[in-house]
């Protein structure tokens, strides 16, 4: 027999963008404390608003399955005597498992305790089942109110907890359970009694609530996409923002605003942004692509007096985008390079000089860039590039809306008659600023953005502002990933150490200190660029082979990863553990000048044949990255391997003709070395 369970967990309005987390938190928890208890479920669903967090468990077992368990024991000779009757250590291992000592099982010279615990009745578990539930919960912030001892997300004000129509008793935070919930804040009836776990959806609709996040998605979508076909217009639609919105709502309600079309003369940044970022409209495009001076944005109930709510928007609407105005018109008076001085008194970080000293360091890390790159652009202009990158930190318009910074430096630098070439790479210096977001499109952005990047984090390493697990403050984690996927994407072979020495040398970091920063930035990156693989699902072993290098360089690495999957180097074992015996002896000794008027035997002379061979045809194989033509060539090699392997003695008591085959050896390992540490693939 099974029946359904709900919980519900009323609380004051939970921050949008930690409802996805929480809900899934909900869902994992339950699965493991109902699978560790051995309670059987058909089905688990998480729903929520941003009052609300809801389990629903559908098929829940009313009995706890039996367990069986076979338990070791003492054995035969300590557990019985030479007459073949119980010593006390069997009769204490018999008492301990509760059993009778006769029931003891002997097996493999010792004696087993086969028991079984009999499940108890569901209902007596729920209790504590659900209170581990709610306490299990993590939160980015968690708030304690009164004078309890107890942290959620929000104050706690009511639970339900139902067992098919059953109260499932428990207490928490001065909370106690029941089967009674609270209506919409506006449009509900106050409290009302939820019959049933089947029940609660249906239930909770009659009272203004749409608890699926997915149906009230869908209720949001269908409502925009209904305005936007009346009014001729394309949402700017936007997936976190949707998302934000959706949990923001507990019976959404589209509607339309409109403001003056004087205010589209501004940049569409400064348009978009207001709304978007600061009063979660959605912007509309005509069907030429252009801006409308219409929004859409969701209300929090029906459409009772929605002419009303609409009037209440605009208003709000009108007075952010007048500030726009204005401070785009006091910013103009201005030329974006005559805010470079104000950077002299902006502090980038303590330690790290100001803004202004921030941009003299990019003058000279985007020229160094571009010529350890071989790209021939232009340093006058990448040098102006990096003079004005941060320019627009000082403008009224950034300070106001931070998220602009870049986008309104490219536009002041247009109105200012800039390099086109200099205009974008301001903006683009800042991608990606978000997971999944764009990269640079244009060389100088990505040189742009890159040496920011190189300059903040090996600036904060140096300050030791090293992230941790849950600690990242200055978000080095995500420029990090983002420099490793300009160079990726860009094709560019950079080695990541020699820029953070001359990064480190800018910062007047030497000796001991520079090296244990570059230790230490190392690390980090070589940890984000084996995620990053991981993420793209390559196997371990791969990833380990070919991060362990002297170098760093994610271009040349992913390449070499992805050509070593294409080549099945893995299902290649006879090559791999031939030259992995050739490792094991050679322990790290590199010297590969043979002579071979020292060779003694056969095998000596028909391995360095057979590495002379494959030394012809490797080199324009690696340049290529065409490793199953590396496979193949180096295959030619595994019978001269391990025939001088089985059959000559390497440590010879002739010290020179010790030294001459390991350095054959030497010479042999160093034709598969350019894959990688094999020997992570075995």
């Amino acid at each position: 027999m099974s029946k359904d369970l709900l919980l519900e967990i009323g609380t004051e309005e939970i921050p949008a963008h930690y409802m996805p987390s929480i809900l899934s938190q909900v869902r994992d928890l339950a699965g493991k404390s109902f699978g560790e208890s051995h309670i059987a479920y058909e089905s688990i669903r998480t729903l929520g608003t941003p009052r609300r967090i809801a389990l629903i468990m559908k098929g829940v077992a009313e009995k706890q399955a039996d367990v069986s368990a076979k338990h070791k024991g003492p054995s035969v000779k300590i557990a019985y005597d030479a007459d073949g009757n119980p010593t006390k250590a069997a009769m204490g291992f018999a008492r301990g498992q509760k059993i009778d000592v006769k029931d003891l099982v002997v097996e493999d010279g010792y004696v087993y305790a086969n028991v079984t615990s009999v499940g108890a009745d569901t209902a007596g578990l729920l209790p504590d089942l659900m209170k581990g539930i709610v306490t299990g919960l993590n939160f980015p912030k968690s708030m304690h109110w009164g004078s309890l001892d107890f942290h959620f997300v929000r104050p706690i004000r009511w639970f339900v907890a139902l067992f098919d129509k059953d109260v499932i008793p428990f207490e928490l935070a001065n909370v106690k359970s029941g089967n009674v919930s609270r209506g919409h804040r506006f449009l509900g009836t106050g409290d009302f009694t939820i019959e049933s776990p089947a029940a609660y959806e249906e239930t909770c609709k009659e009272h203004f609530l749409i608890v699926d996040p997915e149906v009230r998605k869908q209720m949001i979508l269908e409502g925009l996409q209904k305005l936007a076909d009346e009014k001729g217009g394309t949402i700017i639609m936007d997936d976190d923002l949707l998302e934000e919105v959706v949990y923001l709502v507990e019976y959404p309600t589209a509607l339309c605003g409109e403001f003056d079309e004087d205010y589209l003369k501004l940049p569409e940044a400064a348009i978009i942004t207001p709304m978007k970022d600061h009063q979660r409209y959605f912007p509309m495009r005509d069907k030429d692509g252009k801006l409308m001076n219409l929004f859409l944005t969701v209300r929090n109930g029906n459409d009772y007096h929605l002419e009303t709510v609409q009037h209440g928007n605009e208003r709000v609407l009108r007075a952010r985008l007048d500030d726009a105005k204005f401070f785009f018109e006091e910013d103009k008076k201005h030329k974006l390079a005559d805010y470079t001085e104000k950077l002299k008194k902006i502090v980038f970080q303590d330690g790290l000089g100001t803004l202004y000293d921030k941009a003299q360091r990019l003058e000279k890390i985007t020229v160094f860039l571009n010529h350890k790159l071989d790209l021939g652009l232009d340093d006058a202009k990448l040098q102006r590039a990096s003079l004005l990158a941060k320019a627009d930190l000082a403008t009224q318009m950034v300070m106001e809306f931070t998220e602009l910074q870049g986008v309104m430096g490219k536009e002041y630098a247009l109105i200012d008659g800039e390099d086109a070439g200099v205009a974008e790479a301001i903006n683009e210096q800042y991608q990606p600023r978000f997971a999944g977001d764009v990269l640079p499109q244009t060389d100088m952005g990505k040189v742009l953005g890159i040496a920011d990047k190189f300059d903040t984090i090996t600036g904060m390493f140096s300050r030791g502002f090293i992230p941790t697990g849950s600690q990242d403050p200055f978000a080095l984690r995500r420029q990090t990933i983002g420099t490793l996927n300009i160079l990726m994407d860009a094709g560019w072979n950079l080695n990541c150490h020699e820029v953070f020495a001359f990064v480190l040398n800018l910062l007047g970091v030497e000796g001991e200190d520079a090296a244990k920063v570059m230790g230490q930035l190392d690390d980090y990156f070589t940890l984000r660029l084996k995620n990053i693989f991981q993420d793209k699902g390559m196997d371990y072993h791969i990833i380990d082979c070919v991060l362990a290098s002297d170098t760093l360089n994610a271009y040349e690495e992913a390449r070499r990863a992805q050509a070593l999957i294409d080549a099945d180097i893995m299902g290649k074992t006879d090559l791999l553990q031939a030259f992995t015996r050739v490792s094991n002896m050679i322990k790290g000794a590199d010297d590969t000048d043979v002579n071979p008027d020292l060779f003694e035997t056969e095998e000596e002379k028909a391995l360095y044949s057979a590495c002379q061979a494959m030394q012809v045809n490797l080199p324009q194989k690696y340049a290529v990255y065409d490793y199953e033509g590396v496979a193949e060539v180096l295959s030619e090699g595994i019978a001269a391997i391990n025939d001088f392997l089985d059959n000559v003695l390497v440590m010879h008591k002739d010290e020179a003709v010790k030294e001459n085959r390991l350095h054959l050896l030497a010479l042999t390992y160093s034709l598969i070395q350019p894959l990688g540490d094999i020997k992570k693939l075995a």
